[in-house]
């Protein structure tokens, strides 16, 4: 779920949820909720001598699974020769017998999206595998509003009386029963590609049968499945997001007509849309997810399609200028896509990629930017409303599970809503928007916290529910909103993490070991993201050395030094209020755990940190980091 672009890539949470007890310690000092492994040293060692890596790479190579020379290679130098095998998908061999079987009819086929990033990518990525094999298809993407998430009965009936008869649905499906009830009523073949959780049954967690009496069963009724995460899937990669997924399929299908062809030049123009959809969606770049999105980086540095090309320079992005990073399609072309099913109709996306009219496609483009701006004002206008009732009202500042709801809220913007206020409080958020005697609610979470899960102890209280572990959406009768509050904060006061959630560090650094060849290695660890994070260094006993600046009334510019004259700029999204919390200042000692960064402007440029945490430094406590690091050739 790809974040505002008007927030700071990477920004840490500005505050604490509560103040809670003294903060406790490490026995090196740093705070208990900073989570730093011990070097893997003897592992790091073997590896940098034999993949010809600097130590510190080493480890952090160590730490994301990397530990053979090969391995190294894989993950420096992505090759399409890594995509693993479509075949060992379960279902996928009847899928491509059953498409092919469509395609020779012909037959009408109609693939059933979603209106996210990730839903509209994969239409368009399957829609135009089976176009070009010939294929008769045409999509549904359904209007967020007015039928909400997932297949509607009431779709697949007007289907299959205008002939089709088979079904693709591409990231949805996977605990749609009913609508796969009325599929097969139809007549209709149906072949699911969702990455979804199956239902709670088939991971071995049950939450309790619902009101009816019986348990659901583990996967819909459908003629294939393609999930790497249903039961007795061996897919090595199960965290493809939707497009992926379906991606998968189009492989399978095109390299079934012309491999080389396939392999050389058309699945890597797909890698585009793929690499913004997997951003989008957060899936872990790591494994073939990273080959997918870095192939796809690659790829955008010369858009084929029109559409794609005039949504770029909309956004801003030239990349014939500065290469196309995983942040920009986070923060500047994801949240366009994005508008359009938030505030609009989501299947002018397939429009815009699949356009050749050079008019037609800068229109589309200019209303995604449109709505991308309709959305920030709407946005902006419920977030003061949520914020002035999280200073008001002290009980917030105890929840473990914060629901809050309101009225004809805009059900566009929830999940975005439910990110700030986890930003904000630190604490899993579910946002609900009152209509009348039906709510729709949707939920972002913490690390450590299982939303899903959570979401799934109260599934006698939904209509309709899904996500992840990270995110949920569900849909309810109002008069039931009282009793999930209740519930969810009964389930997080048993499941969440503690009131500090833990900050992952990667790595002892001393100022004086940062160099813009060290910066040049961590630029070839990109895409950085879900699974793949930008590391975070920690530096003990830091000196604040310079006064202050307070940018924006909100962000903070500092200098930090250490003994022996290293000195870096260090910035600090959204730490201005966090900053007068802690009581921190110019000549203040502290332990800082930071990513590092380039600024490009003119004013700043050069290597500075992004503050991440900060902590006041012991006054009695002398060790350095030299101490800690004897032994750690870095």
């Amino acid at each position: 779920m790809a974040r505002s672009e008007s927030s700071p890539a990477s920004a840490p949470t500005s505050r604490s949820r509560r103040p809670g007890p003294p903060e406790s310690r490490r026995a090196d000092g740093l705070p208990a909720h900073w989570l730093l492994p011990e070097p893997p040293l003897a592992e790091a060692e073997s590896l940098a001598q034999s993949a010809g890596l600097p130590l510190l790479i080493a480890q952090l190579m160590v730490q994301r699974g990397v530990r053979t020379p090969a391995e190294a290679r894989a993950y420096f130098q992505p090759q399409m020769e890594s995509l693993h095998d479509p075949y060992s998908m379960r279902g996928m061999a009847e899928a491509v017998a059953r498409v092919r079987r469509a395609i020779e009819g012909p037959e009408s086929i109609l693939i059933y999206g979603d209106y996210d990033v990730d839903g509209v990518t994969a239409v368009t990525l399957l829609k135009t595998a089976i176009d070009m094999l010939g294929g008769r298809v045409r999509y549904h993407i359904p209007h967020r509003l007015r039928d909400g998430y997932g297949m509607q009965s009431q779709a697949l009936e007007e289907a299959a009386a205008a002939g089709v008869r088979l079904v693709i649905t591409v990231d949805n499906g996977i605990r749609e029963y009913a609508a796969a009830a009325a599929a097969r009523r139809l007549n209709l073949d149906l072949i699911i590609t969702d990455h979804h959780l199956p239902s709670a049954q088939a991971d071995g967690f049950d939450p309790g049968a619902p009101e009816e009496g019986e348990p659901l069963p583990a996967l819909p009724p459908a003629l294939a499945i393609l999930n790497p995460n249903q039961p007795g899937c061996g897919y090595p990669c199960k965290h493809l997001c939707g497009a992926g997924v379906a991606f998968k399929l189009a492989q399978a299908l095109l390299e079934e007509r012309d491999r080389p062809r396939a392999r050389g030049k058309i699945l890597p123009s797909f890698l585009k849309l793929l690499a913004i959809a997997s951003v989008a969606d957060s899936v872990p770049l790591l494994g073939e997810n990273r080959v997918l999105v870095s192939l796809g980086l690659t790829q955008l540095r010369q858009p084929a399609s029109l559409g794609l090309r005039c949504l770029m320079e909309t956004a801003g992005l030239d990349a014939a200028a500065k290469p196309i990073t995983a942040e920009d399609l986070a923060f500047r072309i994801a949240p366009r896509i994005n508008a359009a099913g938030r505030m609009d109709i989501a299947s002018e996306v397939v429009e815009l990629f699949g356009t050749r009219d050079p008019r037609r496609a800068r229109e589309l483009a200019g209303k995604l930017d449109r709505l991308n701006e309709e959305r920030r004002q709407a946005e902006g206008s419920m977030l003061a409303e949520i914020e002035a009732r999280l200073e008001q009202e002290p009980a917030w500042k105890s929840a473990r599970c914060i629901v809050m709801e309101g009225e004809a809220w805009h059900r566009g913007i929830l999940g975005i809503l439910a990110s700030r206020i986890v930003e904000r409080m630190r604490a899993p958020a579910i946002v609900i928007a009152r209509e009348g005697e039906q709510s729709y609610g949707s939920g972002r979470s913490i690390p450590g916290f299982h939303l899903l899960r959570a979401v799934e102890s109260c599934r006698d209280l939904f209509t309709r529910f899904g996500g992840h572990e990270q995110a949920a959406g569900f849909c309810l009768p109002t008069a039931r909103n009282a009793e999930l509050r209740r519930r969810l904060e009964m389930w997080a006061a048993e499941h969440a993490p503690g009131t500090e959630p833990p900050v992952e560090c990667h790595a002892w650094l001393p100022l004086d070991r940062i160099t813009p060849s060290l910066l040049g290695w961590l630029r070839r660890m990109e895409p950085l993201g879900a699974g793949n994070t930008n590391p975070v260094f920690v530096a003990r006993n830091a000196c604040i050395d310079a006064p202050v600046r307070i940018l924006k009334d909100r962000h903070v510019r500092m200098r930090l030094s250490q003994p022996g004259g290293a000195a870096f700029p260090a910035l600090g999204w959204n730490w201005a209020a966090r900053l007068r919390d802690l009581g921190l200042g110019e000549n203040c000692a502290v332990h800082a755990a930071f990513r590092l960064r380039e600024n490009r402007h003119p004013e700043f440029a050069g290597i500075e940190l992004e503050l991440v945490d900060l902590c006041p430094a012991e006054a009695d406590r002398e060790s350095s980091d030299a101490a800690l690091l004897e032994g750690q050739r870095l």
